[in-house]
């Protein structure tokens, strides 16, 4: 049965789940706990039932519902920083309603022990988490992400310090590009979610499911090596805290998409859901033979049949005019108690949007050195395109938690499975660096599935901690039938076919993965150190394969006459009756050099001891990796001829952390590590894969080496009050073979884009963030958020070559993030604005080029990304349990810009050139859903 298959039945089977154990809920003790002053929610309070281990936590909202059997009660509310509560003689019958308003206290209360596992999804228990860290990281809370109403994980972690998204979707940290993040979910590794590159796609993973993210960015024993942007830890909801079921349903409408005129290929009937593979996958498979046109069969003679292989052969396109994008979300809460104090726990999910986008008359250029002599452009592109895109996100979550009667110990099995597909069509008009014309045509439909699993177990004695997990995970990326369709006018100066392909790539990923920590705590006099220690392993696995298409046809056929320069080449020329042996023909671009097999065995071990004296804390310890890559290719073009090449790591990890707490609210850090960043097995591949976007191929580079990298952080911390930060870091990074992107020049016109290491490179910046409520000037329910970062880097390249020193791609040397929040519980009121801005960042490098009629080597300069400044609004209000949200994202929808600069002298005058190379409206996005929770 194919995987295909596999996962759909998967799905099919949470959301039978889901629905079937919805039961009727038992009587409860319920309520809400808020500040008394303040009024506001105090989301993560404990509401216990004294002489037993029964308890829940308040949600975000301060909510709570602790099931109980009729009966009296003494109930104890505690929350750190706030005066216990205790309440004698409690009658519960039915359904019993207890409001609690809580004092602060000068004095940190004591940890508390419940049923209820410690949460990390409002912004005050995060923030307490924060502050006692023995690393330096931030966060973000499931609390943060309901008042700005973001959808997915690439939205909700860019409000993080430091964080910038590119594509909306992958995460650079500090400046520094995908490839230097390391992600886990759930305390396990997840695949990469791309086939060209090291990058897990934040997108996939809707917010709903998320409980917090929290981004590590200095080195730590227990941590893998291999990051030096941020280690991000995304950890999706686990033991509800009350049994709920909540539906929600939302539409959004673009005023650049929505309404008009919109161009679609033909899909399937599955296309709906994200599983439109079948319809456009090759019968044969990646390796099966296809059927021949009788006497061509082998050789480069072959001809494919075209209507006998199960190909799609529609290529007409259709209008449609969208009247909206749609998003559901479900999830069902449970929580089982027996009377001897075990608890189960459950929480499913399922989750779905199809939306629309559209660019229209996007600017898409490249260009060379500027012709000083003539004073105008050089362009090796200059091209227009239209673009129409419909994306399916299709998600489920289940997780399963059991609590025995003695709560120091805890199981988990979590489950999450997501399926996202992009149909997307593509028309570029313009010119090539020949100059030709040209009008191009693209197919595009991707798939990409991830399913992550994984097993854990928590213990806690008196003084020592042991906790294990087991973890699989799975992703593949399919590009079934990309199809291209490629006309200039090189021929008699008459636009006409130059070429018609089409593309099949499929690539699997699987990981499997174990962890173990343990920790230990000793008392001498007034020290207090603690001792960590763990190990862990990981086996991954990777399988891409490529065919490749190519139409044909004879100069003496049976065609209709002029077929070539016909102006409607899907509606006139790609059609039944225009396939033959003596008409048009497929054959196959045999190169099996673009297929390759990837296997990855790590194995680690870490020590580290936390010794603190007095108000300083020093925690130090060092992480030993031993990694073995094994790179299977073929050596043979023509043939499969596979070899295998290796690549062994065994690098020592040391790292220290320090700490010095001023007092309980301000604190110094300081920390020092080591870290790597090994090549990945799609940079190691000689493969090469045509990228549309970029108008260029990609390749690998086998000779790639890893990457060594010095991390430095200082950081003061200042903690106002719960819920309350404002902290101000620097930090430094000295890189030794960094890994960079780049490109040569193939007949003197064509970029190819490849990788390649630099001699070194520093990146340096400061990084800002402030969460404050404005209570104390007198705008009570308000709060205010800010975090900027300022950057700056510089790569070296080794004399001689055709790189330019530049700063690192992607490196803003600015970010600013901010928002104004009002929350409101009495009345049930929720709105935020949010800001954000990012500086002037290279997207394309640049690159030497040719010589200047002196004989001096000119530059293409590198190609940015211009700032633009995005507002977001949302409100939201709850009537009961029905809740309106209204959000419009991209308030100002400013175009965005990409821009080359070049320093040039003309006639003896010096002049900054600025050409555009990228530019398209994005338009502003109006929401609105309405949620209900039983």
């Amino acid at each position: 049965m194919s995987m295909k298959l596999d996962l759909g039945k998967v799905f099919f089977f949470i959301l039978l789940l889901v629905l079937s154990t919805m039961t009727a809920l038992a009587g409860n003790i319920k309520g809400i706990v808020l500040d008394k002053q303040t009024k506001e929610p105090l989301t993560g309070a404990t509401i216990q039932i004294t002489g037993t281990a029964q308890g829940v936590v308040a949600d975000i909202d301060g909510n709570y519902t602790l099931n109980v059997k009729d009966g009296t009660y003494t109930i104890a509310v505690r929350y750190i920083g706030y005066k216990d509560i205790l309440l004698n003689s409690v009658k519960v019958k039915a359904e019993t309603l207890l409001n609690f308003e809580m004092e602060s206290d000068a004095q940190a209360l004591g940890e508390v022990s419940v049923t209820a596992q410690a949460k990390r999804n409002n912004e005050v228990a995060l923030i307490q988490e924060q502050r006692r860290s023995l690393v330096v990281q931030s966060g973000v809370s499931a609390q943060q992400i309901a008042k700005t109403q973001d959808s997915n994980a690439s939205e909700v972690i860019s409000r993080v310090p430091g964080i910038s998204i590119i594509d909306e979707k992958f995460v650079m940290v500090r400046g520094l590009s995908q490839r230097y993040n390391n992600v886990w979910m759930n305390g396990s590794a997840v695949p990469s979610s791309e086939a060209d590159s090291r990058a897990f796609s934040f997108d996939i993973i809707p917010s709903s499911q998320l409980d917090n993210m929290v981004i590590v960015k200095s080195p730590a024993p227990e941590y893998p090596a291999d990051f030096t942007g941020g280690f991000i830890l995304i950890n999706t909801k686990d033991m509800p805290s009350e049994n709920s079921f909540n539906i929600s349903i939302g539409g959004a409408i673009n005023d650049q998409t929505h309404f008009k005129d919109f161009r679609k290929a033909k899909g399937s009937s599955m296309d709906w859901l994200g599983f439109g593979n079948g319809f456009r996958s090759l019968d044969a498979g990646m390796k099966g033979t296809l059927n021949m046109y009788p006497g061509y069969e082998t050789g480069n003679t072959a001809r494919i049949d075209v209507l006998n292989n199960g190909f799609n052969n529609d290529w007409t396109l259709k209008t449609i005019k969208p009247v909206g994008d749609l998003k559901l979300n479900m999830a069902y809460n449970r929580k089982w108690e027996t009377e001897s104090g075990r608890a189960i726990g459950m929480l499913a999910a399922v989750n779905y949007s199809n939306s629309y986008k559209t660019y229209l008359d996007m600017e898409n250029s490249l260009y060379g050195p500027y012709d000083t002599n003539n004073d105008k452009y050089v362009y090796l592109r200059k091209a227009t395109d239209n673009q129409y895109s419909n994306d399916i996100r299709l998600g489920a979550l289940l997780n399963l938690t059991f609590q025995p009667r003695n709560s120091n110990h805890r199981y988990e099995f979590k489950n999450i499975f997501n399926q996202i597909s992009k149909d997307r069509y593509s028309e570029r008009t313009g010119f090539n660096a020949q100059p030709d014309n040209i009008n191009n045509m693209e197919y595009y439909y991707s798939s990409r599935t991830t399913y992550n699993t994984q097993f854990t177990g928590r213990h806690s004695f008196d003084d020592s901690r042991f906790d294990w997990s087991v973890g699989y995970a799975y992703a593949n990326r399919n590009l079934p039938d990309r199809r291209l369709i490629e006309r200039t006018d090189r021929t008699n100066e008459t636009m006409g076919i130059y070429r018609i392909s089409r593309e099949f790539t499929k690539l699997d990923e699987h990981i499997g993965s174990a962890n173990i920590n343990y920790r230990q705590d000793f008392q001498f006099g007034d020290i207090a150190p603690t001792l960590k220690a763990g190990a862990y392993g990981e086996y991954r696995t990777r399988t891409y394969n490529t065919r490749q298409f190519q139409y044909g046809w004879q100069p003496n056929n049976s065609l209709p006459k002029g077929f070539q320069f016909d102006n409607d080449v899907a509606n006139n020329v790609l059609i039944d009756s225009n396939y033959g042996i003596d008409k048009l023909y497929m054959q196959e671009e045999v190169n099996y050099m673009n297929n390759y097999e990837g296997k990855n065995t790590q194995l680690s071990g870490y020590i580290g001891i936390n010794v603190p004296i007095g108000p300083f804390s020093l925690y130090a310890g060092a992480r030993y990796e031993y990694a073995r890559q094994e790179l299977i290719m073929n050596t043979r073009s023509y043939e499969e001829s596979l070899q295998s090449t290796f690549y062994d790591y065994k690098d020592l990890f040391p790292s220290v952390n320090a700490t010095y707490k001023l007092n309980e609210k301000h604190q110094f850090r300081l920390a020092y590590g080591k870290s790597v960043n090994r090549p990945e097995f799609r940079e190691l591949s000689t493969s090469v894969y045509y990228d549309f976007d970029l108008g260029s191929s990609v390749m690998g580079n086998s000779s790639l080496q890893a990457a060594y990298i010095q991390n430095v952080d200082l950081r003061y911390e200042w903690y106002p009050s719960n819920g309350e930060q404002v902290s101000i870091a620097l930090f430094y990074k000295h890189f030794e073979n960094p890994i960079e992107w780049t490109y040569t020049m193939s007949g003197g016109t064509d970029p190819i884009y490849s990788y390649v290491n630099a001699k070194g490179a520093n990146n340096y910046g400061i990084e800002v963030d402030i969460r404050k409520n404005l209570d104390f000037i007198g705008m009570r329910n308000f709060s205010f958020s800010f975090n900027g970062a300022w950057i700056k880097s510089k790569v070296q390249f080794k004399e001689g070559g055709n790189n330019i020193d530049r700063p690192m791609q992607g490196q803003s040397p600015y970010l600013i993030n901010t928002g104004l929040f009002y929350n409101n519980p009495d009345k049930g009121w929720n709105a935020a604005v949010l800001y954000n801005r990012i500086g002037k960042r290279i997207i394309g490098v640049g690159n030497r080029y040719g010589s200047s009629s002196e004989g001096d080597a000119r530059n293409i300069p590198n190609s940015y990304e211009m700032p633009r400044n995005s507002i977001d609004l949302s409100a939201s209000k709850k009537f009961g349990k029905l809740e309106i949200k209204a959000t419009v994202r991209d308030l100002l929808a400013e175009r965005y810009y990409f821009k080359q600069f070049e320093d040039v002298t003309v006639n003896g005058q010096a002049r900054t050139i600025e050409e555009v190379t990228r530019s398209y409206k994005p338009g502003r996005s109006y929401n609105l859903a309405i949620a209900y929770s039983f």
